[in-house]
Parts: C-alpha cells; sequence; structure tokens
C-alpha cells in the first residue's frame, strides 16, 4: 500500500510564495512518476506539475509555468512543489499522487493511482 503524507499548504498574499511537500512510503523505483493536482471549489481536478523521479523529467500546466517548480529527494522519498508569484486564482486544494510502474508524466488524473490527503492553499488578493 503506498501512502502519500502532504504538508506545507497554508494562506498566503498573492505575490507570495508556498512549499508544498508529499512524502512517500515506498521506493521510488515502483512510484517513479509523481504528480501535483488542484480542485477549486465547483471545479474539476486538474494537473499542476508532474516528475519522473528517475530521470528527473517534468512536465507542467501551461497556468503554472514559470512560476511553480516541482522537485524530488529520492533519499527522503519526498516531492515538493515550489510555489512562487502565486495568485488568486492558484487557490485550490492541492494533491499529490502517484502513478505504479510507469515512466511517462501524465495529466490525466485518473491515470494516478494514490492520493495524498489534500492541502489548502489559499491566496488572497
Amino acid at each position: 500500500q503506498v501512502q502519500l503524507v502532504e504538508s506545507g499548504g497554508g494562506l498566503v498574499q498573492a505575490g507570495g510564495s508556498l512549499r508544498l511537500s508529499c512524502a512517500v512510503s515506498v521506493r521510488t523505483s515502483s512510484t517513479t512518476v509523481m504528480g501535483w493536482f488542484r480542485q477549486a471549489p465547483g471545479k474539476e481536478r486538474e494537473f499542476v506539475a508532474g516528475i519522473n523521479r528517475r530521470d528527473g523529467n517534468t512536465n507542467y500546466a501551461d497556468s503554472v509555468k514559470g512560476r511553480f517548480t516541482i522537485s524530488r529527494d529520492n533519499a527522503k522519498n519526498t516531492v515538493y512543489l515550489q510555489m512562487n508569484s502565486l495568485k488568486s486564482e492558484d487557490t485550490a486544494v492541492y494533491y499529490c499522487a502517484a502513478r505504479l510502474y510507469a515512466e511517462v508524466v501524465t495529466t490525466t488524473p485518473n491515470t494516478y493511482h494514490y492520493w495524498g490527503q489534500g492541502n489548502q492553499v489559499t491566496v488572497s488578493s
């Protein structure tokens, strides 16, 4: 069983920064691809960023390119999402997710097998 434990959300003013962390309970080889998604009230869950933990390949949604950075520390089995220049439209519950035995960073939620508990990020304008 894979467990994903998130931390780091909160309230920040527009233009500020936050870093989310996702601790993964199993080794890199089985959960190579990790993603961050978000869901705002009344909206569908959407892809934010993803990373292949083996080779470091990344993918970002257009709405966050240049502002958000996904990274990993395989020694700590942790994936991070650094969020800079935050905007009010970034307000959402953020989820990390894991694809089992995969190499490609996909953008659709139903291709991910395990999910974290979600972390609220609120950006005040």
